[in-house]
């Protein structure tokens, strides 16, 4: 989500599993690289996990990179 009148950015995202190596490390990742856009406010990540990861989430340019076609 964007707040219109801030610019303020809310990430929710899930990862494939809870003892996924980067759980730790991917929110604060994807934070910095969401900072580096113009007019972007405050930046929050937050890990969920509703609903959970499948595969079926991929988009079709990632199932191309990934193989999964």
């Amino acid at each position: 989500d964007i707040a219109p009148e801030s610019n303020d950015v809310f990430i929710e995202m899930t990862l494939t599993s809870p003892g996924c190596p980067v759980a730790g490390e991917m929110p604060g990742m994807i934070e910095s690289a969401v900072r580096t856009v113009n007019d972007v406010g405050n930046v929050k990540v937050e890990i969920v996990w509703d609903p959970p990861w499948h595969q079926s989430m991929i988009t079709p340019a990632g199932r191309s990179v990934l193989g999964l076609e």
